[in-house]
């Protein structure tokens, strides 16, 4: 049971990232109601990754990273089923 909590978490997890940073890309208020609970749920992962990785131009990996982190514990967690 809580092995599966942690495969549904990772996956809403990995969602809410890829929501994030696909609304990134248009002019949206940072106070809108979806972008700060967006940022409230992500940014606990989010915000480690951006001090540790170096941002490359424009273009932030943090997200990628933070994705795949998630699969590898999401994997991790199916294998223990």
């Amino acid at each position: 049971m809580l092995l599966q909590f942690v495969i549904f978490l990772c996956q809403a997890l990995s969602i809410a990232i890829v929501v994030r940073a696909v609304l990134s890309w248009f002019p949206i208020s940072q106070t809108n109601p979806a972008i700060v609970f967006l940022n409230y749920i992500t940014d606990p992962i989010m915000v480690p990754l951006r001090r540790l990785l170096p941002q490359v131009g424009m273009f932030d990996f943090s997200p990628i990273v933070a994705i795949i982190i998630l699969y590898v514990i999401q994997v991790v967690a199916q294998s223990a089923l």
